[in-house]
């Protein structure tokens, strides 16, 4: 296994009690089951083939959570990358219809606070009609109350989530932060360019 090692010259560092560590820390790998040629990240990726990888097969998160992206430049399709091991692409894939195993670009989500994430979604596009917050984990909106599939609008007020086309935290993912867009998400065209429809069904605060 060939390993290379990608670090800025400033990152977010944590007391471990063992000294001054990364506090973000990702290692991709060319292969599934961790096999193959890897490198080691603490900080954003925009085109894993500029680094030497045609594509990434599997990923171990150290520290920190991540959003990984099916093309570079942080386009396509997001994966929500808590901390933990990915050993292929069903992994972190969502189980999403639309079957593509590519992750081309990945970068940390700074402000993911799994302790004080709070939103409120809209029923309709620029923060209007019915309003709810939302600061716990809700496998199905329905069951919380909001009898509608789809959703407006959004307004992330602190931390990120990660919010799902279908119940039971499956299909699309769109990661919703409050430093994006200052938190604001008028339009579900605002989730992501691979987002499609408005459709939202289960929301959850990204583990940090």
């Amino acid at each position: 296994m060939y390993r290379t090692t990608r670090s800025p010259m400033m990152q977010p560092l944590v007391n471990t009690g063992m000294g001054m560590a990364p506090f973000f820390k990702v290692t991709v790998f060319e292969q599934e089951h961790f096999q193959g040629k890897c490198l080691e990240f603490t900080s954003e990726c925009c085109n894993i083939q500029e680094c030497g990888l045609d594509n990434i097969r599997s990923i171990r998160v150290e520290s920190g959570a991540w959003v990984g992206f099916e093309h570079h430049d942080f386009q396509g399709q997001q994966f929500i990358l808590e901390r933990g091991e990915y050993p292929h692409w069903d992994a972190f894939s969502g189980n999403i219809s639309y079957h593509v195993e590519r992750l081309m670009s990945f970068r940390p989500i700074y402000c993911a606070s799994h302790q004080s994430s709070r939103m409120i979604i809209f029923e309709r596009e620029n923060f209007m009609g019915r309003s709810v917050e939302i600061c716990d984990d809700y496998p199905s909106l329905q069951a919380m109350g909001w009898m509608m599939p789809e959703v407006g609008s959004m307004h992330v007020q602190c931390g990120a989530f990660v919010c799902y086309q279908f119940p039971g935290y499956r299909g699309q993912q769109y990661i919703m932060e409050c430093e994006r867009h200052s938190g604001d998400y008028q339009h579900w065209r605002n989730w992501g360019s691979h987002c499609q429809t408005p459709q939202i069904q289960s929301i959850r605060r990204i583990q940090h």
